[in-house]
């Protein structure tokens, strides 16, 4: 889940609408007081920060440092606070990014995934979904101890639903990360029995089909 402290209304709410597109489940905070408080009772369950500079009631580096002596979560500034002064402090006292106002939707999301990519390279690269485990460094699957094998588009489709597991995936985003991964045209029919296939093998419980929206796959 990611806490997004913004106080401008209209920032937060095109902000949420974008993110949720692109499989994010968000919690959104207009104030320090109110971040603060989600912070206190919800830690355990976020996985990013982002968090604006100039809020009514304080400053974002105050929020910054509440979160630092409690977690190591990942923390990105959104701000219009563009000086060198701002970026280097946040920076040097461990804000994993720094992101300027105005920016775009789709730099925002692939530095977010950056950050999160840099946070699971220090975790255990076994990831049990349901009867499988997925090893990661080895690049192998197993289920119930026997090896699955999967083709080169198989695994690249596995690894975006292993990298955004709880999140609900349009069929667009996962065909946009294909796209970007193999650097060429997935058609939306080729998805559909790629999917199939997955499912075949890995178990036609694996990917959950939420209608009229996309996909998702349950895993700790």
């Amino acid at each position: 889940m990611i806490l997004l402290v913004e106080d401008d209304r209209f920032i937060l709410e095109g902000l949420t609408l974008s993110l949720k597109g692109e499989g994010f489940e968000l919690v959104n905070a207009s104030c320090l007081a109110e971040a603060s408080s989600i912070i206190r009772e919800k830690l355990n369950r976020i996985d990013m920060v982002l968090l604006d500079v100039t809020l009514p009631d304080g400053s974002g580096f105050d929020l910054f440092y509440e979160i630092r002596k409690r977690s190591d979560i990942p923390v990105l500034f959104l701000t219009a606070m563009d000086d060198e002064i701002h970026k280097v402090m946040a920076l040097e006292q461990g804000a994993d990014d720094y992101i300027t106002k105005p920016f775009h939707i789709r730099e925002l999301v692939a530095r977010m995934r950056a950050v999160m990519r840099r946070y699971k390279g220090t975790e255990s690269t076994l990831i049990r979904i349901g009867d499988n485990m997925i090893d990661l460094a080895k690049g192998k699957i197993y289920q119930n101890n026997q090896e699955v094998i999967l083709s080169a588009m198989e695994y690249k489709l596995l690894l975006i639903f292993v990298n955004h597991r709880n999140q609900l995936l349009t069929r667009e985003l996962i065909l946009d990360c294909l796209y970007d991964d193999l650097g060429e045209y997935v058609s939306d029919n080729t998805l559909t029995v790629y999917i199939k296939r997955l499912r075949d093998k890995m178990g036609s419980d694996f990917i959950e089909t939420v209608r009229g929206i996309g996909y998702r796959v349950k895993g700790e």
